[in-house]
């Protein structure tokens, strides 16, 4: 249910890798929940592969009431890699996605991360 994280990174001799994770909230009517995952998982996500600095994503969803919530959390190597994609932290909405979604947060929420294995 998530896109493997594409760190490249021995966990071996590292404490902790610090990066910025964006988190974003979008909404769909139950009949368009199975196609948007889909182009999440197959289109949308591993064309972030483009943007330096993106370093894979976390892709969750649930049933609230009479929609589906997805949540996805991305992570990058710093803030100049996430204004790289996007300047001013407004979501981003694939084209083909925007007719799937209900409604979605308009800007994504950035925080602080770190890894520790």
């Amino acid at each position: 249910m998530f896109a493997p994280t594409r760190i490249a990174v021995d966990y071996f001799f590292l404490q902790e890798f610090i990066m910025i994770l964006r988190m974003w909230h979008g909404y769909t009517a139950p009949q368009n929940a199975d196609a948007y995952h889909a182009m999440l998982q197959e289109t949308i996500l591993p064309g972030l592969d483009r943007v330096s600095g993106y370093r894979g994503a976390y892709v969750a969803r649930r049933h609230v009431e009479n929609e589906v919530e997805f949540m996805t959390l991305t992570l990058w190597d710093s803030m100049d890699a996430v204004h790289a994609f996007s300047a001013d932290g407004r979501a981003v909405i694939h084209k083909a996605a925007a007719p799937l979604l209900t409604h979605y947060d308009e800007y994504s929420i950035h925080y602080d991360g770190t890894f520790v294995p």
